[in-house]
């Protein structure tokens, strides 16, 4: 990214400038105010006469909760705000029209066994995000609308899934497929996918907002992201930083120490993001809901206003739903699901949205886990792999020893990852036809648009699936702890029809690639399924988009993969010793509050961390922070009472 400073206002990247229908999309991570923003910026946008429509596709939508009125999957006028409609588009149920949409004009051209082929191949996680595109591009058609907001844009991944394969024509000619499904079900789209991406890629028509917190490791994921759109010809133009701590409510050291860090961060997303504006707004003791604050927000943001931080009193929260904290935790349950069983190894799955902590938490199990006696291995499959920064220790492709007895550390190399993957399948596929006799058959043609699926960033999935899957054949270890588990998306590829004609059907890529490795994978997943043998957690903080998120996607590992989760870990509560002041106690309420519903939703033991004041660093740093999350103390309690390892 070049090191520029902004230099455009906040208010002329949103603000429609010609007579078109003009586009603009916020993206984030889940629990960043991705929405806040968004339902600020339309409400911004309505209260200066533009006709707005706001959009959402997010999976947990709470649009409804901030406007204070029912919105869902129909587009509903925003009551007390001329020019202001909003629809919440249901994934699954975009998905579901999107699948009938394709197999029905198929039914009468097919047998039975062909459409039960497509059926499976339309089941397929690439499809709820078609789906969501699909939805996109029937809002980017709407010229009744002066600007149409969207809350939670395509990604990278979803645009380059819209751009296999780049020869539409030649595809549809041979009817092959893509992971999207048949190829000739989109022929339809063709022009619409692409005029809609043209749109993207206009920054006179479209603007594209990053919404993040003021920590690095938000900042990095925004970079990825940015860079990944970047190299699709589409512009980041506003980055705006949302939730850092008010220096009026940090009256001690911790707070304080805090609050620098979070202004750190905010000097640094200023200096290095290539965009050409940025904008910063408070945390706020209680969830922003209701015109008053919309109108703040969007006042702070677009107009320049000094934001309003009403501390009040500590009343906000209903504290009448606030539980005891001792009556939600159960140690020993959370201990119960680290250690292995029958001499077993047991594998731990760390999983949950960036920015959640979820690398800390593995690596000090992983840290306390080692100190309790069990040979364990921690391996890391996040794009951002910084382990190596947490044990401050060099961890390499491979499997290295770390500074701890019996404990070794792994990163998986994704660029390694994919050039290994892609070089067996273009290998295999070589194999497969390099004997054929079958003069209709062009070997050539065949390897190309394996070539070409492989740019698909499903492959890359695949691949770090593939380097995941080796790790199961690791001797020596009593618990493999995974940093970033496989999620219910990536497990669902492996179903893939793997005799579907075409090879731009994933399923050639995955199974029929690898005939040998059939067994593995379906073992692997049987080995997940075990809760006798394997752990899968969700991180979180006690906020409610995090919450559904994480819910929702353990929902579809269930569902869809038969996986249960283990265990939840709550991370980021806030300390009781600092911070006494009103704006903290609303804070600490809600977060009660939700640690509850957390509770009530997971029906799991949960295992909670507190907020520290600087990230737990070295394996001295991570000891002592394990000695304070529930769960991790018992494991050497345990065995400094003389109980035998399980």
């Amino acid at each position: 990214m070049a090191t520029t400073q902004p230099t455009t206002d906040a208010r002329e990247i949103v603000e429609p400038s010609g007579e078109d229908t003009e586009f603009v999309f916020f993206s984030g991570k889940g629990g960043v105010g991705k929405s806040t923003v968004s339902c600020a910026t339309a409400t911004w946008l309505a209260d200066n006469d533009y006709n707005t429509l706001l959009v959402t596709t997010d999976p947990a939508p709470n649009l409804s909760d901030i406007f204070g009125q029912e919105i869902g999957h129909e587009v509903t006028t925003i009551d007390d705000i001329d020019n202001l409609s909003a629809i919440e588009i249901d994934p699954d149920e975009a998905a579901e029209e999107y699948r009938q949409e394709t197999i029905e004009p198929m039914r009468e051209l097919l047998d039975d066994e062909q459409i039960q082929a497509v059926e499976e191949q339309l089941n397929s996680p690439c499809v709820e995000e078609i789906a969501a595109f699909d939805n996109f591009v029937d809002f980017m058609d709407s010229p009744e609308y002066d600007v149409v907001v969207f809350d939670t844009a395509p990604t990278g991944h979803t645009i380059r899934l819209m751009e296999l394969p780049s020869d539409w024509n030649a595809e549809l000619e041979k009817g092959g497929s893509t992971c999207i499904g048949p190829a000739a079900s989109m022929e339809e789209r063709k022009q619409d996918y692409e005029r809609a991406i043209d749109t993207l890629q206009d920054s006179e028509k479209t603007s594209f907002a990053f919404v993040g917190k003021p920590e690095d490791s938000s900042v990095d994921e925004i970079h990825r992201s940015a860079s990944d759109l970047g190299e699709l010809g589409i512009e980041s133009q506003l980055l705006i930083i949302n939730g850092y701590l008010p220096e009026s409510v940090c009256e001690d050291p911790f707070f304080n120490g805090k609050r620098e860090d979070e202004q750190a961060v905010i000097e640094r997303a200023t200096s290095e993001f290539d965009a050409d504006a940025m904008a910063t707004y408070p945390l706020q003791p209680g969830e922003i809901a209701g015109l008053d604050l919309l109108a703040d927000v969007g006042g702070v943001l677009y107009d320049g206003d000094e934001a309003t931080v009403d501390v009040g009193s500590a009343t906000n929260v209903d504290t009448d739903e606030a539980v005891d904290f001792d009556s939600l935790t159960d140690p020993d349950a959370v201990a119960e699901k680290l250690q292995p069983v029958d001499d077993e190894t047991r594998y731990l799955f760390f999983t949950g949205k960036g920015g959640v902590g979820k690398s800390t938490i593995a690596a000090t199990s992983a840290t306390k886990l080692a100190e309790a006696g069990y040979e364990t291995l921690v391996v890391t499959t996040d794009p951002a792999a910084h382990l190596e920064d947490i044990f401050g220790e060099p961890v390499g492709h491979d499997p290295t020893s770390v500074s701890q007895a019996n404990l070794d550390a792994a990163r998986i190399d994704q660029e390694k990852a994919l050039e290994e993957y892609r070089q067996q399948v273009l290998d295999h596929v070589t194999e497969m036809y390099e004997d054929k006799e079958d003069t209709e058959i062009d070997v050539d043609a065949a390897i190309a648009n394996v070539e070409e699926e492989l740019e698909s960033p499903c492959a890359e999935e695949m691949a770090a699936l593939e380097k995941f899957v080796a790790y199961f054949d690791e001797d020596g270890y009593d618990i493999v702890v995974f940093d970033t588990a496989p999620t219910g998306h990536t497990l669902r590829l492996l179903e893939l029809p793997s005799d579907w004609k075409g090879f731009m059907d994933l399923g050639s890529l995955t199974k029929g690639a690898a005939p040998a490795k059939g067994d593995q994978y379906d073992n692997v997943i049987e080995t997940m399924q075990n809760p006798d043998k394997s752990s899968f957690a969700f991180v979180m903080y006690p906020e409610y988009t995090p919450m559904m998120e994480a819910h929702r996607a353990a929902e579809d590992l269930k569902d869809q993969v038969g996986i249960e989760t283990a265990f939840v870990v709550a991370n980021y509560l806030l300390p009781e010793e600092y911070g006494d002041n009103a704006f903290f106690a609303n804070r600490r309420a809600q977060q009660q509050q939700y640690l509850g519903e957390i509770k009530d939703r997971f029906e799991t033991p949960m295992m909670c961390a507190p907020l520290r004041g600087d990230e737990p660093i070295g394996l001295d740093g991570l000891s002592a922070f394990g000695d304070v999350v529930t769960g991790l103390a018992e494991l050497t309690d345990n065995q400094t009472a003389g109980v035998p390892q399980q």
